[in-house]
């Protein structure tokens, strides 16, 4: 009886399937049992007590990962537009043409100009396009470049480094990355190949944040702060136009939570603007960046509160594995401020009164789990919050966070970690078609919107069962 009730209580836990989603459903428990069986007999070979860069290329051998690649996965709600594209994706854009690179011990910076660029570099810039005619082994040459796009290592010392380590790594791949996309012709195609990505990757819809990147020209015009705004809805419109069963973007505008008040102010007046100029994609505000290391909520209040009046939040709370710090209680001014979701909530476990409160108030909290291990909170998901989450059926929405920055799958990685390595045993059909459903039902899309969602995701839903009941994949 105990172990009945708390079955009902999980997230799925009184969703009833059909008798096709019954067979799916064998199907898939199937895989699953199996999977987790040899894990439990073999601990030492269990990939998901690991690092995720461990054990990240063996996914493709799971039949059960196989299955998830394939389903319906609705919408996308916690991504950061600059890290949502694939490494190798982000590479093929070095080869545009006028692109110039200053190469440091560490870091790379890069700028597209019709001659040497100006900006002080501490050795000296050089086209891409001459070193690669220059060398004798372009394929080592871009394998050494391809570093720079990427957090991704096999080397097991940085894989156990403290998380500070890990996000100054972290940041210097943001900042690359960052000074290829400024260029106005290069961030279309990094914004429509990367929308391209998820929706191959069975996403329908995206809340992508942004910090408002300020982009350039070849002829060194630079465009105001709400351009990049118009640029993705200009691209969501065009890809929607080529995908029409894409239900488009809506825009998370950010800022970097390291900054001064002032700062702040700036970037909420510009977030204002958007919403003036773009009601129709702009969806609310947030602050981003290591929670431990960047500025408490609770020190941008006056206009935090003031821009509550008339704007939604979505922040980032409780990236943390600290208790009873500025870090963790970032978590009780996100609710106290009306967050509309709450972006990781790691450490929300710690705070029994807080977690019945975001239940009560029905706050979706954006769970990233690959993104959890890669950042240094976790290293194995079987402990991550999200598994007493689930369990208390919480409103929990799966996302994959910057998944082009650990070369994880736009949302399928996160999706399979989440059921095999951080869900019950147990746990079934029911829970991932839960979650998907989640992913809708806490979007900011109206009600129209939201409606148009669901009738495509049941369609879609549908035809994924009927093709796993046909086509079992061990034959």
């Amino acid at each position: 009886m105990i172990l009945d009730n708390e079955d009902e209580m999980q997230v799925g836990g009184k969703m009833q399937l059909t008798d096709e989603e019954a067979i799916a459903n064998d199907i898939i428990m199937k895989y699953k049992n199996e999977e987790l069986s040899r894990a439990f007999h073999n601990p030492r070979h269990f990939n998901f007590s690991r690092h995720y860069f461990s054990y990240k290329h063996q996914i493709d051998q799971s039949n059960l990962y196989q299955i998830i690649r394939k389903m319906p996965k609705g919408a996308a709600l916690h991504i950061h537009s600059s890290l949502m594209l694939s490494a190798d994706r982000v590479m093929e854009l070095t080869y545009e043409d006028h692109l110039y690179a200053c190469f440091t011990k560490s870091e790379l910076d890069l700028q597209f100009s019709i001659s040497v660029p100006r900006r002080p570099c501490p050795h000296e810039w050089r086209l891409l396009s001459e070193l690669r005619n220059e060398s004798s082994d372009v394929t080592a040459l871009d394998a050494e470049l391809r570093k720079y796009f990427t957090l991704y290592t096999d080397n097991e010392d940085s894989m156990r480094a403290d998380i500070n380590y890990t996000w100054n790594r972290f940041n210097r791949v943001v900042k690359t990355i960052g000074s290829l996309i400024s260029y106005r012709p290069v961030r279309e195609k990094h914004f429509y190949e990367g929308l391209k990505e998820f929706y191959d990757d069975n996403v329908r819809y995206m809340e992508v944040r942004s910090g408002l990147a300020r982009l350039y020209e070849l002829d060194g015009t630079v465009h105001n702060i709400t351009y990049l705004a118009h640029l993705f809805n200009r691209v969501a419109n065009r890809f929607k136009e080529e995908y029409p069963d894409f239900h488009g973007i809506k825009l998370i505008v950010t800022r970097w939570r390291g900054a001064d008040v002032t700062q702040i102010k700036e970037i909420v007046d510009a977030a204002h603007q958007v919403k003036k100029e773009l009601p129709e994609i702009f969806a609310g505000f947030d602050l981003v960046g290591q929670e431990d290391v960047g500025r408490p909520l609770k020190d941008f209040l006056p206009v935090l509160s003031e821009a509550q009046e008339d704007m939604n939040f979505f922040f980032h709370g409780g990236e943390t594995n600290w208790f009873g710090t500025s870090t963790d209680e970032n978590l009780v001014d996100a609710v106290l401020l009306d967050s509309k979701r709450i972006g990781h909530g790691y450490a929300l476990i710690k705070h029994p009164a807080l977690m019945a409160t975001v239940k009560q108030k029905d706050i979706a909290i954006e769970v990233n789990v690959i993104s959890n291990s890669v950042l240094s909170l976790v290293c194995d998901v079987r402990n991550h919050p999200l598994a007493t989450y689930l369990a208390l059926g919480l409103p929990v929405v799966i996302s994959s966070d910057d998944p082009g920055a650990w070369e994880a799958d736009p949302m399928s990685h996160d999706y399979y970690v989440t059921f095999a390595g951080v869900a019950s045993k147990k746990s079934d059909l029911r829970l991932l078609k839960q979650l998907v459903i989640n992913s809708i039902r806490y979007s900011t899309l109206d009600d129209r919107g939201k409606t148009s969602m669901f009738k495509l995701f049941h369609r879609d839903w549908s035809q994924f069962i009927q093709s796993m009941i046909t086509i079992d994949p061990m034959r």
